[in-house]
Formats: C-alpha cells, structure tokens, sequence
C-alpha cells in the first residue's frame, strides 16, 4: 500500500484530479491523506468533499483546517466572519449540503498512524503537548463537532485568546486555544505562547517568535509530522516535520509526498490560475 499526504486543495478539483493521476492512486490498495483546507477560495469545493466522502475513511484520511470550520461556521449560521474571497456556494448551494456538511463536521483534527509513525496536523503543534496528547485534545473538539450541539461551538470559536497552554483551561476557552493550533498555528513566541498574528515567512519573522516546529522544547521533536496552511512557508522536509501547501489555490502547484518508503517522494502538478478566482489576487 503507498500513502500520499496532500497539501491544502482549497476547492481545487481539476488539480487534485491531476494529481491523483501523477501518484496513480488506486484507492483499492493506496491511501491519501489530505491535510485540511479541503475548501474554499477555489471553485470546486464540493466535488472535493464529495470525492472524498465517497472513496471512504478508509482510503481518505482527512483533518479539519480554518477553511473547513469556517465553511462549517457558515452552515451554522455564524456568518459575522465572511470574507470577500470565500466561495462556499457549491457546497451550501448543494442539494446535499446537509450530507456534506454531516461527513466534514465527522472528521478529525488530528491524525496518527502508529505503523507508519506519521502523524498530520492542518496547520501546527504546540510545544507541551506529546502526540498522546495531541490526540486526546483533538478528540475533546472533534466531541462538540459530532454532538447534536455542534453549532454552539461556532458561536465561541473565533479568536486568538487564550495564547497560554494550561490542563485548567476550560469550558469554551479551552476548546478554542485546541482549535487555534490545530487550525492557525504558524509562529510560537520564544516563551511558549501561540502567536497568531504573523502569516509570513520565517525571514520575515517578527522578533522573539519561532516556527512552532523550531521550538526547543516541544515533545513532539522526534516525530514525523505532516502539516499544511502555510504556502509562504514553502514545500519541503524540515527536520522531521513535512510542509505540503504549495497554493494551489494562488495558481501555484498542489502537492504530495509519498510517507510510506524510508525516503520520501514529492510530487506537483501546476495549477491552472485561469480556473482560480483569486490566483491573481495572491
């Protein structure tokens, strides 16, 4: 069996077919992990969810990224936060939204392969949590996501505060500051604390801020991890950790790497900018 871990699809079908067909990915025997951000800025987010759906959690493992839980706030009513690049509609607009919204509010935030010793996260990890750790705070989301009640999480879940880890966190607080990292974590500040704000590049790091992967005393450093949400980061091995957003969505390339050989292979195919409604606006 090979795994693929995808970058960041972001709506972008065409090129997810693409390069489907690259790797030769034959869901009877191969498996591709897609490493959130299955939606949005592009055209085709519902046939990404569908495609997904249909080959089965068992071919496709998917985490949740920012883009996945806005579309998800977006279904819940929580509209106050749109932008004026979302493209939603082919999944709300859908006559199977309610299936689609279902099967994506299903999905994880955090996945861990023990025969492979992979793991893939949307966007980071904060430094004080172990992979059993990381595992159990998903599972407290992923919990209110798959509830009856899942639309009051949406109305408690934007925000950058808490920025401090703590086992005493609680309530609404503690579930945000679990989603932050797993959905927008870029930067950590040399002490500890996530630091949201800063999109950008490591070289154009703002002072006494570190990629969450850089940090010293994170016990995850001696695992592999797969992430995605950071296309001005750049593709490739850093350490053990393996950068996949190489926007697709911004008429660049969608990405893969093969994670089941001892030395990994990457595969890309260009996207289309004539396809992507907001390539030109990179």
């Amino acid at each position: 069996m090979a795994v693929y871990a995808i970058g960041d699809v972001q709506g972008c079908f065409d090129e997810l077919l693409k390069l489907l067909d690259v790797i030769e990915f034959n869901p009877e025997k191969d498996q591709v992990w897609l490493a959130g951000d299955l939606v949005n800025r592009g055209p085709k987010s519902a046939e990404v969810l569908r495609w997904a759906k249909n080959v089965g959690s068992d071919k496709v493992k998917v985490v949740l990224g920012n883009h996945d839980l806005h579309l998800l706030a977006t279904a819940a009513g929580v509209n106050k936060h749109q932008h004026r690049m979302d493209t939603m509609e082919s999944v709300l607009d859908a006559d199977d939204c309610d299936e689609l919204v279902f099967w994506l509010r299903h999905q994880t935030l955090f996945h861990h392969d023990e025969a492979l010793a992979f793991s893939m996260v949307h966007a980071g990890l904060p430094p004080q949590w172990s992979i059993k750790k990381c595992r159990k705070r998903a599972a407290e989301v992923e919990a209110i996501l798959q509830s009856e009640n899942w639309q009051d999480f949406f109305k408690h879940m934007y925000g950058n505060k808490p920025d401090t880890w703590s086992k005493d966190l609680t309530g609404w607080k503690r579930l945000r500051y679990i989603t932050n990292c797993f959905t927008r974590l870029r930067y950590c500040h040399t002490d500890g604390r996530l630091a949201l704000e800063f999109k950008g590049a490591p070289k154009k790091k703002l002072k006494n801020e570190l990629p969450w992967f850089d940090m010293p005393e994170r016990k995850t450093k001696d695992d592999n991890i797969i992430f995605g949400h950071w296309s001005t980061l750049g593709v490739g091995q850093y350490g053990n950790v393996f950068s996949t957003d190489s926007g697709a969505v911004w008429g660049e390339q969608l990405t893969a790497v093969r994670i089941d050989e001892e030395k990994p292979t990457w595969f890309v195919v260009d996207a289309d900018p004539a396809g992507l409604p907001h390539a030109k606006n990179k």
